[in-house]
């Protein structure tokens, strides 16, 4: 089935509500980006309208209910030690994390061959192998932090490591096979893009942005720690429970218009017009709306050039973890299935045992073109090929296919090929006259993820309210041509 049994839903109101209004900003997308803007807006006095597409909030936070009062996450659940502005908001609306279940061993499935082992690698690769795997990642680590968090353009060799994929430069400093195979694994679920479709820069920005590259692969000591108690959708469901006079649902954005003094937004069933709007939407999206007069070339191009990564998350709930039992710790990767993860995502007493299994990168670009039927077979005979018969058979099977989700298309955040970054990078986080720019992937604090996404929040509501107490003149571009310097 589907992610139907959504607890992202609210008692707000409908667009078509109030078709017509007012405010002092407009806010288009009721993500984690939005919905921080909005709030912080709102305690500065400000009157804002938040609207949201679909007919809930969350954006890339999606959940299903479990029953019980249990809830899984269809969409971003991670969050680590150096996750901070997540873990932060998430106190603020009472949502507490616990640790992501990480006994036993873990299950690899390389090139054919099947690994259990504990740690980061598998150590029955072989010494050459881990070898070329340790010295490939230790060369990442060092080249990332030589990346700017606020602006890889920024770097001192930006352009020689903008200018070829991580594909190619994986070919010149991993040797080994299985190495490059396993790095390709790693990189698909973490980025939910092929290496060879990744600008290098982006690679090391985002490692860097997050907290390191090892960083981003490793659940205890990583990215992968923690979980939120009742789901990370329910942060967003909570925070808009406190904005219910601001979030309008069913609001579908066609057009934006900048006038001298104000702007008007337009979509179906309603118009409204503020002094500022605030886009918090993907950037393939952000590139679909009609503007007049239309948006700069740089800007433009941008979002033409810098699409989401392709992901489909599948949950498969059992009466029990039975992995467990097995002296496995429900973790299984594998390079050259039908998914690139799988992981134990059951609630925090066990009961129900899930697995939350991530189709991501070329693996996802497989199965989409498949019926919805042919993909939950492939996905669970992945899980079998890495934990046995039993994983065949759920009791329940959820699919959330992002590349589908019309006001999404694709997660986890969108991604830079060769090239973009030093051409147009800038044009991220440059308002355009009364228009300014959220989301995750205009964050600095872990760009990608929730913590970017609400740092994103923070920064346009801070641009805002520092254009109102500098009194700049009506339309007035901040950046302009400078996106190109």
């Amino acid at each position: 089935m589907d992610g139907s049994r959504d607890n992202g839903r609210l008692d707000v109101r409908h667009v078509t509500d109030e078709a017509r209004f007012e405010a002092d900003t407009i806010v288009i997308g009721a993500g984690l980006a939005g919905l921080t803007a909005t709030r912080e807006l709102k305690e500065a006095g400000w009157t804002v309208r938040l609207l949201e597409a679909r007919e809930r909030v969350g954006g890339r936070l999606k959940g299903y209910s479990l029953g019980d009062g249990k809830a899984v996450d269809l969409g971003g659940e991670y969050f680590g030690d150096k996750s901070t502005a997540i873990a932060e908001v998430a106190r603020s609306v009472g949502v507490n994390g616990f640790r992501t279940y990480d006994k036993g061993k873990r299950v690899s499935l390389i090139n054919g061959r099947r690994f259990e082992y504990t740690g980061l690698f598998p150590w029955r690769m072989g010494p050459a192998t881990l070898a070329d795997l340790g010295q490939a990642v230790l060369k990442i680590e060092r080249l990332a932090r030589t990346v700017p968090p606020d602006g890889p353009w920024k770097a001192r060799n930006a352009e020689e490591l903008d200018s070829q994929t991580f594909w190619s430069w994986c070919r010149r400093n991993v040797a080994t096979s299985t190495a490059r195979a396993f790095l390709t694994m790693a990189t698909e679920a973490a980025y939910c893009a092929s290496p060879a479709d990744l600008s290098l820069l982006h690679v090391l920005y985002y490692a860097n942005a997050s907290g390191g590259f090892r960083y981003l692969l490793e659940i205890s000591g990583g990215i992968q720690r923690y979980r939120f108690d009742g789901g990370a959708h329910s942060i967003p469901t909570k925070l808009a429970a406190r904005l219910r006079d601001e979030v309008r649902l069913g609001a579908v954005v066609r057009k934006i218009e900048q006038r001298p003094d104000s702007v008007v937004v337009t979509g179906p069933g309603f118009k409204a017009q503020a002094r500022w709007v605030v886009v918090a939407i993907p950037l393939t999206l952000a590139g679909r709306i009609t503007y007049e007069e239309a948006l700069p070339g740089y800007r433009d191009q941008l979002t033409q050039r810098m699409p989401a990564g392709a992901a489909i998350k599948c949950i498969a709930i059992y009466d029990e973890p039975f992995w467990r039992d097995a002296g496995l710790s429900g973790q299984v990767t594998i390079n050259d299935g039908p998914f690139r993860v799988a992981f134990d995502t059951s609630p925090p007493d066990g009961s129900p045992g899930v697995l939350s299994v991530f189709v991501t990168g070329s693996a996802a670009w497989t199965l989409t073109c498949l019926p919805r039927a042919e993909r939950r077979v492939a996905v669970l005979d992945g899980l079998v090929r890495g934990l046995g018969p039993r994983a065949g058979k759920p009791t329940d099977f959820v699919e959330q296919n992002w590349l589908d989700e019309e006001f999404t298309r694709g997660c986890y955040h969108g991604f830079a090929p060769p090239g973009v970054y030093t051409a147009c990078g800038p044009a991220l986080r440059a308002p355009i006259g009364r228009i300014h720019w959220a989301g995750t992937e205009t964050g600095v604090h872990q760009m990608g993820s929730m913590g970017g996404a609400i740092d994103s929040g923070r920064r346009v509501a801070q641009e805002l309210l520092a254009r109102e107490a500098n009194a700049l003149g009506p339309g007035a571009t901040i950046v302009g041509a400078a996106a190109h310097g």
